[in-house]
Parts: structure tokens; sequence; C-alpha cells
């Protein structure tokens, strides 16, 4: 009873913004489109954007200032959700907020590698972080070197983990990624039971972030094995150290396996092959999307009242936001439809 009193407001609050998500039938209609200016056309018509879309000015009608609107939908939900939220919701959400930092941080590193001509465009983040992140967006956008980024992190967690690699003096970019992977995964993993004091939400996202570990921790060994020809001791120092429903054995046997064609056979006898059907999937990346779509669905519907209600819903709202981007890039490069629709393939919400 106290569960289904605590989430009654905001699960019928998600249930309302759900109705919003766009559909399979949707995406072969996008699919269809030759523009940008087209998609922006479309996406007024769909309730979940049309308020954002309209206040664009035509000048800038360009993929870019298209994905700033996608994601400060993101935001806007995330913010819709935290509103209804009580105490022990909004302790939870504080550490799914980690998952936006992580992007967010990622995003700049690879601004100031590049250096690209405009450096920071972060304008429409600003708010959002501004309100619920340690992270300051004035002080990211100064940042001209990896060692003054590193530093306008100081009063952040993210500091000691990038400081030990900036004081080295010779880490890439894949570097900062994979430390901000791995302290991610390790902090969340850490504290999700400090933050979830109900029995049945800890087993939730336990099995949330167990699951997406494990999974991340086959693709890259898959990635690393398929395009990068890396050794097992190369291989092992890009995973999450932390173990799930793969067990100690298997991920090694994965990590070791000789080809290619070993690593998959080996992979169907995973519980995740068994649990999920992997081998239908048309590639890794799916195999990733679609394994978590099952498993955040599953929860949801066998616990509407808890934290699965939240989750499921961000999932495929950042889902939603990734497919849209990735149309906008296949108009970018001038893909035709059934293209577009090859790389949009995957998780797609069905209602």
């Amino acid at each position: 009873m106290g569960n289904l009193m605590a989430y009654s407001g905001i699960v019928t609050k998600v249930r309302a913004m759900q109705a919003k998500l766009l559909t399979r039938q949707d995406f072969e209609n996008i699919a269809s489109l030759r523009s940008v200016p087209e998609i922006i056309s479309y996406l007024k018509e769909r309730p979940a954007y049309a308020e954002l879309m309209n206040q664009m000015d035509v000048s800038l009608y360009h993929r870019r200032h298209v994905e700033k609107i996608l994601y400060q939908s993101l935001y806007d939900d995330y913010t819709r959700i935290f509103r209804f939220a009580g105490l022990e919701q909004k302790k939870f959400l504080k550490l799914y907020l980690k998952k936006y930092e992580v992007d967010l941080i990622n995003y700049c590193f690879r601004i100031v590698f590049n250096h690209y001509e405009k450096p920071f465009d972060l304008n429409y983040k600003k708010e959002f972080f501004d309100k619920y992140s340690q992270i300051r967006i004035d002080k990211l956008i100064t940042s001209r070197t990896i060692a003054e980024l590193v530093d306008n992190l100081q009063s952040t967690e993210y500091y000691a983990p990038l400081r030990r690699l900036r004081d080295s003096n010779s880490a890439t970019l894949f570097d900062y990624d994979l430390a901000l992977e791995l302290y991610y995964f390790s902090t969340v993993w850490k504290k999700r039971k400090q933050i979830l004091t109900n029995k049945k939400e800890l087993e939730i996202y336990t099995r949330d972030c167990g699951t997406n570990m494990d999974l991340l921790n086959i693709q890259w060994i898959y990635r690393a094995k398929k395009y990068y020809h890396m050794l097992p001791p190369d291989i092992y120092s890009l995973t999450i150290p932390n173990h799930y429903r793969l067990r100690i054995d298997e991920f090694k046997a994965l990590v070791e396996a000789p080809t290619l064609e070993e690593f998959e056979h080996l992979l169907e006898g995973t519980y995740y092959a068994r649990k999920y059907n992997i081998h239908d999937s048309k590639t890794i990346e799916q195999m990733y999307k679609e394994c978590l779509m099952h498993l955040y669905l599953s929860d949801r519907r066998g616990n509407p009242y808890s934290i699965a209600t939240i989750t499921t819903y961000l999932f495929l709202k950042e889902e939603e936001i990734y497919k849209l981007t990735t149309a906008l890039e296949c108009i970018r490069y001038g893909l035709s439809s059934r293209e577009t629709l090859g790389y949009l393939g995957g998780v797609i919400q069905l209602f």
C-alpha cells in the first residue's frame, strides 16, 4: 500500500507522458523524409515536441539545433518526474542523473580534444544542470585544454578519477571515456544500497544495473575482437569489473575466445542468450538495447508502482532521441528510406 501511495502521482504523470512517445509507424514515416525541415514539420505535429519545435526560428532549421530541442525535451521530462517525486524517489533520480553528467563531461572532452572552432554550445543544458547537478556549465565552457577541463570539475565527484589521468600526461580521449564509464558503474553499483531502502526496488535496480554492466561487457568484448583485434590482456582493461548474471568463468572465456566464431558459440551458452534469444538480433548493439527494453518493460509490468516506472520511461525516451538523431544523420548522408530504417532498427516502443 505504501508504494501505491508513494507512486500514484508519478505513475499517472508518466502514463500521460508515455502516450506522447513516438510509435513504430512514426519512425517508418520519419525514415521516408528527405530533409531536416521535413522532420521538424513532422515533429511539430507530435505532442511531445510541438511546443519546443514551434519556438524554433526558421534560420535555425539545422540538424544541430534540432538535436538541442530533442535533449531539452528529455530534460523537461526528467524535471516533470522530479517535480512529482517524493523524497526517496528524488534520491534515486539524483543517482540516475549521473548518467547525464557523464554524457556531458564526455561531450566536453570531445570538444577540447578536437579543438573545435566554436568550442562549446551548452546554453540549452545550463538551466537543467544548474538546477540538478554540481557541474557548473559556466566553468566548463571556459575550458580550452584538458587540464583546464579537469580543473573546472574540481568541485565535483568526477575530479579525482580524471585528475589521475590528467597527471599522467599521456591519456587519450578513449582513456577519459573509459575512466568515466568505469567510475559511473562502480559508483551507482556501490550507492544503490544506500539510496534504495525498499527491498523490492533494490532488487529491481540491481537487476537493471547488473544486466546493463554484463551486456556492455559483452558488447565491448565483441567490438574489441571484431574491429580492433585486441588481445585478452588489453580487453580485460576495458571491461567493467563487476559481474551479475554473466559468471566470471563465462566472462573470461569470452575475453579469451580465439575467434569471433568461438566468441559467438560461447555467448549462446550464457544466461542472456537463453533469456533473450540474442542470436536473433541484427547486431550486438541492437542485442544490447533489445535486452534492456525487455528487462525494463518486464520490470514495469510486474512492479508498476516502483522505480521501474521511472527507469522504463526514461530509457524509452532516451532511445527515442537516439533514433531521431540517427534519422537526422541518415538525412545528412543521403541514405534511402530502407537504409534509414535499418539504422533505426532495434528498440521501438509498441503500444
